[in-house]
């Protein structure tokens, strides 16, 4: 076709955010900051999970799974996020934007189904709790994450190969601050409508399904929790679920407003803004989500940071 360029071409320019300069100053610091925040707080969880006794138990386990994975998430889309902030370059190499493409994708996915099966751990903890030991038992915790990370990347590796077969136009300009599927789409010369709907039924497979299956194992939970009679008893069920339920709102909103809306200039200047909450700020959330609201949590840290071999659990 006319316009159209090699599907391999020297780089991309990630158009970003360059069109507001003085806005890019602003978030390149604040980026810079968010990102350490991420290294830390994660890294945090990852080394109390490990390293407490107390805390090796599927909701942990689980829980520094979801904590590495934010931390491979941001690292592969924010250093190259702060460089083009930085100046007026705005160049990916082309074999950088395929494995940022790849990465992303994989990691997203999986974050997908490993909150579904963080749901499902927590609906055993209160559905089941005379059972919970034997049904989730270690072969068990192992195969879930084994199948979250695997399913993940085996969508990542259909789409990445199906997005970098598109003949694409000769400007190579993606309008958008990383390599995401749909910004590279709109930039091919051919008609799409295969990918889009290709990139449909993974959004139906790794967003809708997770996320109803999320909903129906929170209303069995809430239905088991009202059964409660002690106000105590209700109260300590709800704080066990209410970290996870607030990370599933923040991550699973942005997910769908992304990739579920109309396409026009306005849209896409919006979720870019909605882009960057999922992949910088939410990774950056989590961690203190779990450590504010979880007692466990916080003494794990206090001991940590203090080394006292003596201090009590409270």
């Amino acid at each position: 076709m006319k316009g159209t360029n090699s599907s391999n071409p020297a780089g991309f320019i990630l158009l970003g955010f360059s069109e507001q300069p003085r806005l890019e100053k602003v978030l390149l610091v604040a980026i810079s900051i968010i990102y350490v925040l991420t290294l830390v707080g994660n890294t945090a969880i990852i080394l109390v999970s490990f390293l407490n006794p107390k805390l090796h138990t599927p909701m942990y386990f689980f829980l520094s799974n979801l904590s590495f994975l934010d931390l491979c998430f941001t690292t592969s889309i924010v250093p190259q996020m702060l460089v083009n902030l930085r100046g007026p370059e705005k160049t990916i190499s082309y074999t950088g934007c395929v494995l940022q493409l790849y990465v992303a994708l994989g990691l997203g996915s999986t974050e997908c189904i490993l909150l579904t099966v963080m749901a499902y751990d927590r609906f055993n903890a209160i559905c089941r709790p005379l059972h919970y030991g034997v049904i989730m038992h270690p072969r068990l915790l192992r195969q879930l994450a084994a199948v979250a990370w695997s399913s993940g990347f085996v969508e990542s590796t259909l789409q990445t190969i199906l997005v970098f077969q598109l003949p694409l136009c000769n400007h190579h300009r993606v309008d958008d601050f990383m390599c995401e599927e749909p910004a590279l789409i709109k930039i091919a010369c051919v008609n799409t409508t295969f990918l889009e709907n290709e990139l449909s039924i993974a959004i139906v497979l790794y967003v809708v399904i997770p996320l109803g299956l999320i909903l129906v194992s929170y209303g069995c939970i809430a239905r088991s929790v009202l059964r409660i009679r002690s106000t105590e008893g209700r109260r300590k069920a709800f704080g066990t679920c209410g970290s996870h339920l607030l990370v599933v709102v923040l991550f699973f909103g942005t997910i769908i407003s992304v990739y579920i809306q109309p396409k026009s200039e306005y849209t896409q200047n919006h979720s870019k803004f909605l882009t960057l909450f999922y992949t910088v700020v939410t990774p950056s959330l989590n961690p203190l989500i779990y450590t504010l609201r979880n007692k466990e949590v916080k003494w794990a840290l206090r001991r940590l940071l203090w080394r006292d071999p003596h201090q009590g659990q409270p």
